[in-house]
């Protein structure tokens, strides 16, 4: 169970954006969190798990590779005492399959497909540190998903 302040938080924006469409306001309460952190000085695990989310609510898809490419840089400096003093139920790589797959998906969009494969592989190469529940689905559908849409491009 997520025992971490901050990371509540950005788990309240989330379900903002989700469940109840408020993409808006999911956007705003990311940049609050994100100020509040010290941006991308900020904990790593914070800066990660808001910029993989803040990914998610970007209009341009630039904008997106960008939150993306935080995530995965922040992940880099993770441990697992850290996420496990969290109270974060996954370990450190089994973040990665997931920034991967989106930073393949923004590569695809954006028409760079040698970069989007090279990622889609980098996700392929983690799934094993995830689990068979639905979580683990989510991400191993969305690499079919993307697979697909490469072999069709």
């Amino acid at each position: 169970m997520i025992s971490d302040a901050t990371l509540v938080r950005i788990g309240e924006a989330v379900a903002l954006h989700h469940h109840q469409g408020q993409r808006e306001a999911a956007r705003d309460l990311f940049v609050q969190i994100w100020d509040e952190i010290g941006g991308e000085q900020g904990d790593p695990l914070h800066v990660c798990v808001l910029a993989h989310s803040m990914a998610d609510v970007q209009d341009d898809v630039r904008q997106e590779l960008v939150w993306d490419q935080r995530a995965l840089a922040a992940a880099d400096l993770l441990t697992e005492d850290r996420v496990t003093a969290a109270g974060v139920p996954l370990p450190v790589a089994g973040l990665y399959p997931s920034l991967h797959l989106n930073l393949g998906e923004c590569y695809r969009r954006l028409g760079d497909l040698d970069r989007a494969r090279e990622h889609l592989e980098h996700a392929r190469a983690g799934i094993g540190a995830l689990g068979d529940d639905e979580y683990g689905r989510l991400i191993k559908d969305g690499m079919e998903r993307l697979a697909q849409q490469l072999s069709a491009a």
